[in-house]
């Protein structure tokens, strides 16, 4: 994502740092839920911190297509981008399922997981088409 960008600005920036910060917080969520045998609350602060990070990541990539123009590698890369808007919404049932049924909610923490481990190539084909037709000139 961060290749395909021409220019930063300090929203890019904050928007990055507020993306690590709920990164940096995922291995405390995960020993914290591991220690206590994944009960109700700490895999509700788990389903929490997926969804920050996945929020700080939508607004991190709307903001970079923003600061890019409407013709941006990057907002002909992303598409529809059914992933990066299904997995807030997912996370949230997730939280959700975590007051009921804490093994739900970690199935559908799993879910995501699994969705996002098949590799996402649409950024690198858009970058590669546009090398292509940038050579043909």
């Amino acid at each position: 994502m961060m290749h395909s960008m021409t220019r930063v600005n300090g929203k890019i920036l904050w928007a990055n740092m507020h993306l690590l910060f709920w990164l940096s917080l995922v291995p405390f969520a995960t020993a914290w839920m591991g220690e206590n045998h994944f009960a109700k609350n700490t895999m509700t602060i788990y389903g929490f911190t997926l969804l920050m990070a996945g929020v700080a990541y939508w607004i991190l990539q709307n903001l970079i297509i923003a600061s890019q123009g409407k013709d941006s590698v990057l907002k002909k890369a992303v598409g529809k981008d059914w992933k990066g808007k299904s997995s807030p919404i997912l996370y949230m049932i997730g939280i959700a399922f975590s007051f009921f049924n804490e093994w739900l909610s970690g199935a559908v923490c799993v879910f995501v997981a699994l969705m996002w481990l098949i590799p996402d190539k649409r950024i690198e084909r858009t970058l590669e088409h546009l090398e292509k037709d940038k050579n043909n000139w």
